[in-house]
């Protein structure tokens, strides 16, 4: 038995113009904001990041051997991190070099 093929129809010029526009339209639309959002939206990321670190590091620090907060509220907070702590604890205990945590942007130049 041989397996029957749709055969696809063959688009139109008018189509084919149609497509065109709208990948134009979409290189149009990711380079204006690679020029105008994407840094904002980096440094949106990286600041978050850096406060959800300090936070775990604030609250659950004794998993670390620094106690700054009694461990009562880490555990009423534990429930809602525990997906998180693997990571953190990754990136707390990573190693790094002097100029790891700078950016090194030419900003205003």
């Amino acid at each position: 038995m041989v397996a029957c093929r749709r055969a696809t129809p063959a688009r139109t010029k008018r189509e084919d113009e149609a497509v065109a526009i709208r990948d134009w339209g979409k290189a149009v639309r990711e380079f204006l904001y690679g020029m105008t959002s994407y840094e904002f939206e980096q440094h949106a990321l990286d600041l978050r990041a850096s406060t959800e670190t300090i936070f775990m590091l604030v609250t659950f620090g004794d998993m670390l051997g620094v106690p700054i907060l009694p461990p009562y509220y880490g555990l009423r907070l534990l429930p809602y991190v525990v997906p998180q702590i693997a990571g953190w604890k990754r990136r707390v205990l990573r190693e790094r070099e002097l100029g790891d945590d700078h950016e090194h942007d030419l900003h205003g130049v």
